[in-house]
């Protein structure tokens, strides 16, 4: 682990809802201390990138508001959770009450 990041972190993985413990690779972030987000993939755990809380806030906030969602167009088993509608072909890759919390909106 680089010498910056706390070895004691509290890594929150995130990945679709009953698949935590499968294959991955998934992503892991952390809060750490000094407004600090750390990230990693559980492929390679050694490699992780630091950045600041508003900046990981704004980046949730776009991927929320669908601005990275042309990174995904036509990949099976994304769907636009936002809308409700399966719109790039293929099963809902979340599952679970927040896809139909959304489709309820």
């Amino acid at each position: 682990m680089p010498e910056d990041v706390p070895p004691d972190l509290d890594w929150i993985r995130a990945a679709p809802e009953g698949e935590e413990g499968g294959p991955g690779p998934w992503i892991e972030f952390a809060y750490g201390p000094d407004d600090a987000v750390h990230l990693r993939e559980t492929s390679a755990p050694e490699n992780i990138v630091t950045t600041t809380r508003q900046k990981w806030d704004a980046f949730v906030l776009g991927v929320q508001a669908g601005e990275f969602d042309h990174f995904v167009e036509g990949v099976d088993g994304v769907r636009d959770v936002r809308g409700g509608e399966d719109v790039r072909g293929g099963d809902d890759v979340r599952g679970g009450d927040d896809v139909e919390d959304a489709e309820a909106d």
